[in-house]
């Protein structure tokens, strides 16, 4: 089997990959039967010479492999038919800026598995950025209230050449005493947001007492759904029938509000579920919070302050709560938003070997043929021209009915 990691082409570019060369190397020496190549590629953290220094074939063309490795979406004019890919397609929620992709990849007869989709049998996904955009997110979080406050500066993270560098950054945290920290989320988003925040002497504490106790040192709490949800008829929250039918709950999430100063969304949101805050929640004399890292980012969704995405050149904007707009971030009384909606890029080296190493500690063997889960014939939306019984739902999507 040849492999090849093809040069990203979407715009604008992506410093990630999804093997490292150590990896690469690791893979040669394990797996003789595999020819593993690099397509060349100025854009990526890890430089041509790196693979080359790794033992690693680099090459102009991957029409010769059979399976292609990418992270971002393949623009269309450079899909090679007949092959076997791999990448972010952002198909199978019936993205509609991404229809013409798809409908190319069927054209092209492209078995198309995307990394999103690779799940174990329990629908659990093995292969994630995810814990890279809650360090990043939560780092840019405690980034943007220093700026707000001008109590101190951080280096972005995006300057840093790695995730120790950043993490040496907080190091230069000037927080109050009465500082509050407030995270929604419990998977591995809100994971490596914890990660950061267990790098600093901002303590953990339970969501109740962030609540009622004052502590007179920074302090944060991470809420799962049952400390923002609460049900319209006043009955004990049953966190399976919220999962199964959302309807009937509200947020109750303005009692944290009220008393957090920072705030880092990481949680999954199912459009049928409430808005963790709303705009007029905004509007609450009792609201104290200042700025809102939204690490989840959706767009006019559950975090009402979140207008639009931001860059991770311009990472923060202003919201003002009586006009509901975006204004300057440094306009004093404005909430500050950081909806970054590619955070894993801004530490590209740390969250590729993080993302190469769950390639080869779940995909590849399956990959080579050994996959009792049938793992990859799970994650595969298309094949031999067609959708697959998996993801035969998006038919409708594909032909522009959906």
């Amino acid at each position: 089997m040849k492999i090849g990691i093809i040069k990203e082409g979407k715009t604008p570019p992506d410093k990630r990959v999804p093997l490292s060369p150590n990896q690469c190397q690791e893979i040669k020496q394990k797996y003789p039967q595999i020819d593993l190549v690099v397509q060349k590629s100025n854009i990526r953290k890890f430089k041509n010479e790196d693979y080359a220094n790794a033992g690693i074939d680099l090459v102009d063309e991957v029409t010769d492999c059979d399976v292609l490795l990418g992270v971002k979406e393949v623009p269309i004019e450079d899909l090679i038919p007949n092959k076997k890919y791999f990448f972010f397609s952002h198909t199978f929620k019936k993205q509609p800026y991404n229809r013409i992709l798809l409908q190319a990849i069927i054209e092209k007869n492209i078995q198309l598995i995307d990394w999103e989709t690779i799940t174990n049998s329990n629908g659990q996904r093995l292969i994630a950025f995810g814990r890279f955009a809650g360090i990043v997110g939560c780092f840019n979080g405690l980034l943007g209230y220093g700026l707000k406050t001008n109590r101190y500066e951080l280096k972005s993270a995006h300057l840093c050449e790695d995730r120790n560098e950043m993490e040496g950054e907080l190091n230069k945290l000037d927080l109050p005493k009465n500082f509050k920290l407030v995270i929604t989320g419990g998977g591995r988003v809100a994971g490596g947001a914890i990660e950061v925040l267990e790098k600093t002497n901002i303590k953990r504490v339970s969501p109740e007492d962030f609540l009622s106790t004052h502590f007179g040192e920074p302090v944060y709490t991470q809420l799962d759904v049952e400390n923002y949800v609460k049900r319209d008829d006043g009955a004990i929250f049953d966190i399976p029938a919220f999962f199964k039918n959302p309807s009937g709950h509200s947020s109750n999430f303005m009692r944290y509000a009220a008393v957090a100063n920072v705030y880092v969304a990481c949680h999954y949101w199912d459009n049928r579920s409430p808005f963790i805050f709303s705009r007029d929640d905004v509007k609450n004399p009792n609201w104290n919070i200042s700025l809102v890292a939204d690490v989840s980012c959706d767009i006019d969704g559950p975090v009402a302050t979140t207008l639009r995405p931001s860059t991770i050149a311009n990472p923060f904007y202003g919201y003002d709560a009586q006009s509901e707009e975006e204004v300057d971030f440094n306009i004093e009384g404005s909430i500050g938003v950081m909806a970054v909606d590619n955070l894993p890029c801004e530490l590209p080296k740390d969250a590729s070997v993080s993302f190469g190493e769950m390639f080869i500690e779940h995909v590849l063997e399956p990959l080579l043929g050994d996959d009792p889960e049938d793992i990859i014939y799970r994650a595969s939306e298309t094949k031999d021209g067609q959708l697959t019984p998996h993801f035969a739902y998006l038919q409708d999507y594909l032909e522009g009915k959906d």
